[in-house]
């Protein structure tokens, strides 16, 4: 079971990194902020890696009884479902409150930190260089232009800057090399060193000045920045208490009330079916007799994430106020239940009953057409091969 909430929650970060990576070398921000992101976001995809590691955890584990016929024998002494799935139902309830305790208090203020950290990166608190080869401009009377960066932006190649005052004067600078240094006595400002370089003046007259220099100190005013708002601009930064005293507050506009009903539903209907999930697992682990399929896995996993992801649209909808929250994710919930149910009912009560027969039926023959029609291709491949003449 563990080895499968790492994987799905694996899978999930992989896909997000190569988009943060892209994401952090587009606005020029340092590597090590990806790892931080990633890390902000593993609460998020623990919510749903850790309900697919209960169901695959338990799923295998009835499935390797019930093809080695150990699940037989473990009936025929009289240890019924019920009796061996209480273990697995003591594992249940653990989970249940670690996953309470994710999606009610610590996904919101990761995805808080998550944002935060975004907004900073746009905004360049994160230490976002200038991009290499482009002009930059700061505070809309500099631009600054750097052909090539090396040491991790401590020395720079290719410098030019065209910086213009108050009085109409347009000094263009040029250098060899350069560094930003910081000040200590004003944060607000940084120095640009530059070495071998020629600045030319424009002062109006026909003829400009030219001064070349040896190392030249050019303070550069750093953009304000404005803070970042508070926790709570979208409904899922919110923990539970907050989502409890906006829902349910005449207080609130509308709107806010729909959204936060919607959020606390959804997270409420997502920890609850984790109930159902040993019950599931034990539907789809017994394959038929004499038979090895893992169908059954496949399907698990399709019915979980389908699950997840109708409640995502039932929650996007309620929060609009189109449809309540009740209707829009306890609907699917209970429709989803009374399935789980009747599935376990078909694999623990009817004798040879199966919850997949149909799929399990259809998956045979389905192999069967397509190692026929596998076999008649090699067959003619074989025959033209040797009918074809000799060079």
């Amino acid at each position: 079971m563990l080895g499968v909430f790492a994987l799905a929650a694996s899978l999930l970060l992989l896909d997000k990194m190569l988009r943060l990576f892209d994401f952090v070398a587009v606005e020029g921000g340092p590597a090590s902020v990806v790892f931080k992101m990633l890390g902000a976001l593993i609460p998020e995809y623990a919510s749903l890696a850790i309900p697919l590691g209960l169901l695959l955890g338990v799923l295998l584990a009835f499935r390797k009884l019930a093809v080695s016929s150990e699940l037989d024998v473990l009936r025929a002494v009289g240890l019924g479902y019920s009796r061996l799935l209480r273990v697995p139902y003591l594992i249940t309830l653990v989970l249940v409150a670690v996953n309470v305790a994710l999606v009610f208090y610590v996904q919101p203020i990761s995805r808080y930190y998550y944002e935060q950290m975004e907004y900073e990166l746009r905004s360049g608190t994160l230490g976002a260089s200038i991009k290499v080869g482009e002009f930059t401009t700061l505070k809309d009377r500099m631009a600054l232009r750097i052909e090539e960066s090396e040491d991790e932006g401590r020395r720079l190649k290719g410098i030019f800057a065209r910086v213009s005052n108050t009085k109409g004067q347009v000094l263009s600078i040029s250098a060899r090399e350069g560094a930003f240094l910081a000040t200590s006595d004003s944060p607000d400002t940084i120095i640009l060193r530059l070495t071998d370089g020629t600045i030319v003046q424009d002062t109006g007259e026909n003829t400009p000045r030219v001064l070349s220099f040896t190392r030249h100190d050019l303070p550069i005013d750093l953009p304000q920045i404005e803070e970042f708002r508070e926790r709570g601009d979208a409904e899922r930064e919110y923990i539970l208490p907050e989502l409890l005293r906006i829902g349910w507050s005449d207080d609130q506009p509308e709107t806010k009330r729909h959204a936060s009903q919607a959020s606390f539903n959804f997270r409420l209907v997502e920890v609850v079916m984790m109930l159902l999930m040993p019950l599931l697992a034990v539907s789809l682990a017994v394959p038929p007799k004499r038979s090895t399929s893992a169908l059954g896995v496949f399907v698990s996993i399709v019915m979980v994430v389908s699950y997840h992801k109708v409640n995502q649209y039932g929650e996007d909808v309620a929060a609009l106020g189109r449809v309540d929250p009740i209707f829009a994710l306890w609907g699917p919930f209970v429709l989803f239940s009374i399935l789980i149910l009747w599935m376990y009912h078909r694999v623990t009560h009817v004798p040879g009953g199966q919850a997949i027969g149909a799929l399990e039926i259809a998956s045979v023959k389905l192999g069967k057409r397509l190692r026929k029609l596998f076999r008649r291709r090699h067959s003619r491949q074989v025959a033209a091969l040797e009918a074809a003449p000799a060079e």
